[in-house]
């Protein structure tokens, strides 16, 4: 070591607070609703450099939409996401306590994520291809996949779609838009890119989603997509849900202390926006514009939703060792679910009794919907048939799988 020299030392991220301590926000970039400019779609990615540091905000402190992002979408769309949202959250409940009462092995809740996966299913196609990762369930539910199929795939019953080969909560299907869920954090990024380049080589007129967790995008498969993405322009809209946590990690071990995760998107010559994932008419203006930029031939947008995850990151998880009990209730930006209630009350088509019908509307549905899928068997009660292990493997069977069914006997 050299004299006079200081010693080198590691930092090592630390969350702004700890199990005890008072919940700290205080690092939270954030704009007043309806400050930010909204660019036209043709604007090239250089210009959208500053939107990766400001929030992009409709609805304000009084529950007004306010802005050049404001959609002014129409109160029976306001309506559809409202219950689709609450769904959404009811299904959630249901299956956690399923979990808790030893019917299912795993469950992923999305509590406080919801208007991120449901506005976004309303503004893509089904025919569009989601790449999402395991807190999109409000994509399937907003449009409209039986209930029921879900919960078989949960409970990895007899009739289980994927045939008891996916982990719970990682469905698959195809004609709603929906890619089958990885486990492998990350690589759901490249296939979306790689699917939207195929879609544009074809000449085709469907573009691409991925949806990405903040910690994740340490992943190479991240930067990877964002390369490919940016080189071919590939038509996609790239999602990152930064809810501030991976599994008991803070999203200052991805870099989002140092810079936001929008901003990741310029180095790559990538057009950014940052976006408050709790108000679901942003989140519905900023997919909506990414969306026309993919299919308008400019290629694909890197989106940032602030939001929180409330809820454990799983069922195996125990947020209660790593952050501030109470921390949810800190968040600056509120719960999604409160935040348009507000809004459709204040514009007149909305009430606090239609709200509690909605409710227990959502509730009888997911209770109706479990009534059916428990029949059929919950964990280890009934299961899918041995043969379909050896279906679908290769396109036509070889010698070993002849064999390997002969000696199972099926």
């Amino acid at each position: 070591m050299a004299k006079n020299t200081p010693k080198l030392s590691l930092r090592v991220p630390e969350p702004p607070a700890r199990p005890g301590d008072k919940a700290d926000f205080s690092h939270v970039q954030m704009d007043e609703a309806g400050v930010v400019a909204r660019p036209d779609t043709s604007v090239a990615p250089s210009q959208t450099r500053d939107l990766a540091f400001r929030l992009v905000r409709v609805l304000d402190d009084d529950g007004k939409a306010v802005g050049p992002w404001d959609p002014k979408l129409d109160a029976e769309t306001m309506r559809r996401g409202m219950k689709a949202m609450l769904l959404t959250r009811a299904f959630d409940d249901r299956m956690h306590k399923a979990h808790r009462q030893g019917k299912a092995s795993f469950y992923m809740k999305s509590t406080g994520e919801e208007a991120i996966a449901v506005a976004q299913g309303m503004v893509f196609s089904p025919e569009d291809m989601g790449f999402p990762t395991y807190r999109q369930q409000g994509l399937l539910i907003v449009r409209g996949y039986p209930l029921a199929t879900m919960m078989n795939q949960i409970y990895s019953n007899a009739s289980d779609p994927i045939k008891g080969r996916q982990l719970p909560i990682m469905y698959s299907a195809k004609e709603y838009g929906f890619f089958t869920i990885s486990g492998n954090l990350g690589t759901q990024v490249p296939q979306a890119v790689g699917w939207a380049m195929a879609s544009a080589y074809k000449g085709d007129d469907k573009i691409a989603v991925a949806w990405i967790g903040d910690g994740a995008t340490a992943e190479g498969d991240f930067h990877s997509a964002l390369t490919f993405a940016a080189v071919y322009r590939a038509p996609v809209v790239l999602n990152i849900v930064n809810n501030q946590w991976a599994i008991s990690s803070f999203q200052g071990f991805a870099g989002g202390m140092e810079t936001t995760f929008a901003s990741k998107a310029i180095g790559y010559g990538l057009p950014c926006l940052r976006v408050d994932g709790n108000d679901f008419l942003a989140v519905w203006a900023a997919s909506q514009w990414a969306a026309e930029r993919a299919r308008s031939n400019l290629g694909a947008t890197v989106i940032e939703f602030l939001t929180y995850r409330h809820a454990p990151h799983s069922t195996s998880d125990d947020p209660s060792r790593y952050r501030p009990g109470d921390e949810g209730a800190h968040w600056p930006l509120g719960d999604p679910v409160d935040r348009l209630k507000q809004h459709m009350i204040g514009q007149g088509f909305w009430s606090d009794d239609e709200h509690a019908a909605a409710i227990a509307d959502c509730e009888a549905q997911v209770k109706a919907a479990a009534k059916e899928s428990e029949a059929i068997g919950t964990l280890g009660q009934s299961r899918p048939s041995v043969k379909t292990m050896f279906e679908e493997v290769f396109a036509s069977e070889d010698w070993r799988l002849v064999e390997q069914r002969r000696e199972v006997g099926v």
